[in-house]
């Protein structure tokens, strides 16, 4: 029996409930497909750093380097400062296991409402560069607490960067029907960091000849995802520009609240890590009531990753079926879990 090392941050908020019903998919599919998942909690979030005014230790870290695959719920509270758990938890996990592609499907689901008025088919996929851009942290004040006050933010892109977040799109296009990637950026009013991702695009798409390749700078490609979202294939775009466009993506195909998302590693030297966007959600915390398929969508992507390529179908298909049917019924986070269960 293949065995696969799990650690399971189920963190704040509505975090561990959706993550529970994610393990309970889990285990069905082990059951089913002969495996074994071996999972490691830890609990990690803002009761851990109100208790030890830590958000992740090395020790720590270094134990969920073990793991094959990392799966989170959310975190975040209005006890800890703005910051503080992004940058000490979620981006030190993302630094230290070098997870440079943040994968986020688009898809609109049957029986899913789209804000959008179109009868074509919404299903693309942005590759959002993980490791560099502005979210490294490089830069500082200058005269802080005064009139004079300076702030810096460096962005931060390596040809070493760019060129293997922009492979591995072409790569992940050579597998999909429309064979196209779109590139985005700011390479107007960019010119250093916005030349170099546009050359190493040219470069690359050179060497894909049935891959469609086109440039489109980050106003236009947010105007068209909500005008023409069925152009979009494949995108990838540097950290920052991701960022505000796969939320847009998720809006457009029923809300961050079925949105699931990856931070990989393709080479597997780490651990990838899996998990909604949709955020601790403190205003519904402890309720019931939060939707767990962006989990069990992350769950699918996982699964895809570890090579259980099957079971992440099955999983697809399953939250497929139970969005088609649901209509406007009101369900709990741990119906809806068994109705995903039922479906398997």
């Amino acid at each position: 029996m293949k065995e696969f090392k799990l650690a399971v941050i189920g963190g704040d908020g509505i975090g561990p409930d959706v993550v529970a019903e994610g393990l309970k998919i889990l285990d069905a599919i082990a059951k089913k497909y002969e495996v074994s998942f071996v999972k490691s909690n830890y609990n990690l979030g803002a009761g851990h750093w109100n208790r030890t005014g830590e958000a992740l230790s090395d020790a720590t870290l270094a134990e969920i380097a073990k793991s094959d695959a990392i799966l989170l719920g959310a975190v975040g509270d209005p006890t800890v400062p703005n910051g503080v758990l992004e940058r000490g938890l979620l981006l030190k996990l993302r630094f230290a296991f070098d997870q440079y592609v943040n994968l986020r499907p688009a898809k609109l689901m049957d029986g899913v409402k789209s804000p959008l008025n179109t009868q074509e088919p919404i299903d693309f996929v942005v590759i959002r560069e993980g490791t560099e851009g502005p979210y490294v942290g490089s830069g500082g004040f200058l005269a802080q607490g005064t009139p004079r006050e300076i702030a810096i933010e460096e962005n931060i892109n390596s040809r070493f960067g760019v060129e293997r977040v922009t492979r591995y799109a072409f790569e992940r296009a050579l597998k999909r029907d429309k064979k196209k990637v779109t590139m985005v950026h700011k390479n107007n009013v960019q010119p250093y960091a916005g030349t170099l991702w546009t050359n190493i695009f040219n470069e690359i798409a050179s060497e894909y000849p049935s891959i469609t390749a086109e440039y489109l700078h980050a106003d236009a490609a947010a105007m068209f995802m909500v005008t023409n979202p069925e152009r979009f294939d494949v995108v990838v775009t540097d950290n920052l520009f991701g960022d505000l466009l796969t939320d847009i993506a998720a809006a457009i195909c029923g809300g961050i609240g079925l949105a699931s998302s990856g931070n990989i590693n393709p080479e597997k030297k780490y651990p990838s890590m899996f998990e909604p966007v949709h955020g601790s959600a403190p205003d519904i915390a402890g309720k019931g009531i939060a939707d767990p398929t962006a989990t069990i969508m992350s769950v699918a992507l996982m699964l895809d990753h570890l090579g259980l390529h099957a079971a992440a179908s099955d999983v697809e298909a399953a939250v497929a079926r139970d969005l088609s049917s649901r209509g406007d019924k009101k369900r709990s986070t741990v119906e809806i879990g068994d109705a995903l269960l039922a479906q398997l």
